[in-house]
This record gives C-alpha cells, sequence and structure tokens, in this order.
C-alpha cells in the first residue's frame, strides 16, 4: 500500500521520545570522565559498572542542564523529583537496572511551536522531560548487518554507561496527516536546535548526542481509541526519522488493511534498505518494576535557582529564525530552505565571519551540500568551517577568483590544502584582470572569429560571448570576464 492510499484509509498517531545527552564533564551519577571517543572501558568506575556497595551522588550541572531544557521547553518544573531504578537485564547495563525518574520528572507538561516545510506550524505538546542515565555500547562482530543477529561475538564498552541524560517524551501527536513524517524530522530539529543554544549537549547525532524512538499508531478515520503503537528505536539522523515513520505507517496500513493485526513491540530501522524490522515485544512500565532509588535522595531545586536559570535562557529558537530572517533580508522560500537544510548555526557563523548572508546560503546549501550528499556524508562531517566558506566568499565578491576557481578552491579545502586564500595563492589560481594579458588573448580568439566584432555593431552583443569563452578557455578559466567583455565591447566601438 502506498503512502496516499494509507492515508486515505487511516488516522496517524505519532509520539517521538528524544534522547539528549548532556555535555557535562563528569557523568550522572559518578566521577568518571564524559569523554566521547576514548578507548573503550577508560572511564569506568565501580559505581557505573555497578559493582556491589558502590554509593552514586548526583551531578549538580546535570540537574541544571535538565532545569533549562524543560524551561526552554515551556514545561513546568517539579519541586520535588526522585529517581527510581528501572529494572532490565542487557549486557551494556551493568547494573541490571538504569537509574531514571518514573512518576517524578523534573520537568513537565510542556509545548513547542514546530513549523514543516509547507509553513504549516503545530504546537507539539510535551509530557515530561527526565533526568536518567545511558547504558554502555555494544559492538557486534560478524554478520552483515552490525546487530546481534548473525554476529559471532559482541564487545561492551561501559564508557557510555552512567553519561547523563535527559528524555523528552511528547504527548501523542495527532492531526499532523501527510505531514506528520516530516513533522517528526522537524521537531527532532527543533530539540536539537534548543540544546545547542543552550550549551547542555554537543547535539550531534552521528555521535548519539541526540536520539530518536519514534512511536507510530494508525487507526481508522472516525475512531477515538488509539491504534497499537511500534517504537523505532534510535533513529539518529534527521532524514532517518522520517523515512522511518513513514515506512511504518504504510506497513501498519498494509497489515491492517489485509486483516492483521499490528504488535506492540520495538523495531530497528535499516538505512540502507529503507525499512523496519522487529526487535523485541514492547514493554509497559509494570514490566520494569520500577521503585524509588534507596541510594539517592530527591532532588529539590530552589525557586531561586529555578529563576536564575530562567533568566539565563538564550533567545528562543522560534525568535531566532525571525530575526535572522529579517537581517539577512531572506524571502520565505530562502530562510526555509536554510531552517530545513539544518545548516543554520553555519550561516550564521558565517556571516559574523564577514559574508554577505546570500553568499553564505549559496555556498553552504548549494555546493557544500552537493558534495556532502555526493559522499554519503553530513556536511558537519566535511573538513570546513563557516570561516574558510566566509573567506572563500569574500574572495568571489572581490572578483580575485571566480565562481568555477571557486568550486575548485573549495574542494581544495575538503581535501586538507589549507584555508582559501592560501590555496589560491599558492596555485596562481587569482583572477586575470590585467588589460594587458587579456588584450592578447582577445586578440588570438578574435583572429578566428573576425565577424565578432561585426555583429557586435550591428547590435547583436550576444556575440560577444562566443571570444569570452575562447578567453576563458585559454586562460583556464582565470580571466575576469566582466572586464574581458568590456574590452570586446570597447574594440566594437573604436
Amino acid at each position: 500500500m502506498n503512502y496516499e492510499q494509507a492515508l486515505e484509509k487511516f488516522e496517524v498517531v505519532i509520539g517521538l521520545e528524544v534522547h539528549v545527552e548532556l555535555n557535562t564533564n563528569t557523568k550522572m551519577f559518578c566521577g568518571c570522565r564524559n569523554d566521547f571517543g576514548d578507548e573503550p572501558n577508560t572511564n569506568v568506575c565501580p559505581i557505573c559498572i555497578g559493582l556491589p556497595g558502590s554509593l552514586p551522588a548526583v551531578n549538580k550541572k546535570a540537574v541544571e542542564s535538565s532545569i533549562a531544557i524543560g524551561l526552554a521547553l515551556g514545561c513546568q518544573i517539579a519541586p520535588t523529583g526522585r529517581f527510581a531504578r528501572k529494572n532490565y537485564f542487557y549486557p551494556d547495563l551493568a547494573k541490571n537496572f538504569q537509574t531514571s525518574q518514573y512518576d517524578e520528572p523534573i520537568a513537565f507538561e510542556g509545548t513547542i511551536d514546530i513549523e514543516v516545510p509547507s509553513g504549516a506550524i503545530y504546537t507539539v505538546g510535551i509530557e515530561r522531560a527526565h533526568m536518567e542515565e545511558d547504558a554502555g555500547k555494544l559492538t557486534h562482530v560478524g554478520g552483515n548487518t552490525g546487530r546481534i543477529h548473525g554476529a559471532e561475538y559482541s564487545l561492551v564498552d561501559y564508557n557510555r554507561a552512567g553519561v547523563p541524560l535527559v528524555e523528552i517524551v511528547t504527548k501523542p501527536i495527532l492531526g499532523a496527516g501527510a505531514e506528520a513524517p516530516e513533522l517528526a524530522a522537524a521537531y527532532v530539529r527543533s530539540i536539537r536546535e534548543i540544546v545547542k543554544a543552550l550549551g547542555v549537549s554537543d547535539a550531534r547525532m552521528e555521535r548519539g548526542n541526540v536520539r530518536c524512538d519514534a512511536n507510530v499508531s494508525i487507526r481508522p478515520h472516525g475512531q477515538e481509541k488509539l491504534g497499537t503503537r511500534t517504537e523505532t528505536k534510535n533513529v539518529n539522523s534527521l532524514r532517518s526519522i522520517e523515512r522511518a515513520v513513514r515506512y511504518e505507517i504504510q506497513r501498519q496500513a498494509h497489515i491492517i488493511a489485509n486483516g492483521g493485526t499490528i504488535t506492540q513491540e520495538t523495531r530497528h530501522w535499516h538505512e540502507d534498505r529503507g525499512i523496519t524490522s522487529s526487535g523485541r515485544p514492547k514493554s509497559d512500565a509494570d514490566d520494569y518494576r520500577y521503585f524509588p532509588e534507596p541510594d539517592l535522595v530527591p532532588v529539590q531545586p530552589s525557586k531561586e535557582l529555578i529563576e536564575q536559570i530562567r533568566a539565563s535562557l538564550p533567545e528562543k529558537p522560534a525568535d531566532r529564525r525571525k530575526r535572522l530572517q529579517g537581517e539577512w533580508s531572506f524571502s520565505d522560500l530562502e530562510f526555509r530552505d536554510v531552517v530545513n537544510s539544518g545548516l543554520l548555526d553555519e550561516l550564521e557563523e558565517t556571516v559574523a565571519a564577514g559574508a554577505k548572508p546570500q553568499a553564505a546560503r549559496k555556498w553552504w546549501t548549494g555546493e557544500i551540500a552537493r558534495l556532502a550528499n555526493a559522499e554519503g556524508k553530513d556536511v558537519s562531517d566535511l573538513a570546513i568551517t563557516p570561516a574558510d566558506v566566509a573567506e572563500l566568499a569574500t574572495l568571489v565578491e572581490s572578483g580575485k577568483i571566480n565562481d568555477r576557481i571557486g568550486r575548485e578552491v573549495l574542494q581544495a579545502v575538503l581535501e586538507g590544502a589549507g584555508n582559501p586564500a592560501k590555496i589560491v595563492a599558492d596555485r596562481g589560481l587569482e583572477v586575470v584582470s590585467d588589460d594587458g594579458a587579456l588584450q592578447a588573448a582577445i586578440d588570438e580568439a578574435l583572429a578566428k572569429q573576425p565577424d565578432v566584432l561585426e555583429k557586435i555593431r550591428e547590435g547583436k552583443l550576444q556575440a560577444a560571448g562566443a571570444v569570452i569563452g575562447a578567453v576563458m578557455q585559454a586562460m583556464k578559466g582565470q580571466a575576469d570576464a566582466g572586464r574581458v567583455r568590456e574590452l570586446i565591447i570597447e574594440r566594437a566601438n573604436s
């Protein structure tokens, strides 16, 4: 069943759980370093690997960061909240339970407005944002999928175990219809923008700093009872979130339309095949046997602390977007393209480094995005900075190089050859604007096309294009095309 047919028969309901890793110096309940990429099992201690007799202590900075996230989402902050043990066994959870929050989250009852690519705005309700710890990381060796099924053995790295997390849970989202997949991706993008602006997370999805569990259910139009949901776990790119939600809608619609039933379960997203596959039966809260964590006292932030954090909140992402669009004089379509590309931060930094807004937009959403897509990478993975792009744009704007040379310089920057100005100087790529050199090249081109000047005299100015092209070719693209045209017109009129 295709997507349009699924929407004709069923109403879509989604719910999103976003896990945000906090960038505190140490873990949630111990003093181990919170550093990404260290050698496996080097940032561990008796507390985060659950040895008997070890006692946790709450990371104050993590609590403050969690409050900031809650306030930024318009949530109420709980005057008191307890941690709880969420009991389940899995090899990356050495304690056999996760320290989380159950019925007393740090933040609850918020809302956030989300704009989708069409320009429509949806208000998403936030049920809760609660603190917890991350699990370790399993690497499954052998097999073809990188998953446990078919693997020969698994390796576990407990460096991530105990890293502070905030899990943000939405209320059921209804009414998005065909835009549900786009809304899911836009919501996660907004959460990423918020936590980056707050400075509480590095928010790099490719590192797992922001991960989304996408809950999807469908029901016949007019039915009041919600359908059985599935939860696609740990989706870590905006594109994948959109694709996973769309796939689940179609998959569930096909099953129900053919008389089947949906199993409440977790599912895994396969980026290479564009499908989800069954994981495990989805547990309800009772299955986790939650009970209060006996080794931790309740968290009771003072009103003064909450107001202090509230006063330090940065500009809201929606307000920031409105301000930047006005400052840059972008049309609604131009600005929407920038937001949807996820490159707003890069553009702002590039403009701050001296580039004109339209030039920054052209390079980031044009050539740089094209090169990233061609390599199957995220733009953030490319070896180029906003300062590099600003320097490149300035070189083009000043006329020292043209667009064609600019693309050549960009490629060299990505290959590690240095900054744009150095590459232009080292390779002698600056545009030739010396009249003597240009006149010599024009003479050579006119000798092969002697009728061009007469055509120009007859008012056919486009005839100059053939000579300009010949001059550019002869000078390997480094001629100042504008000046070449001026010299040709002057020659025709002399």
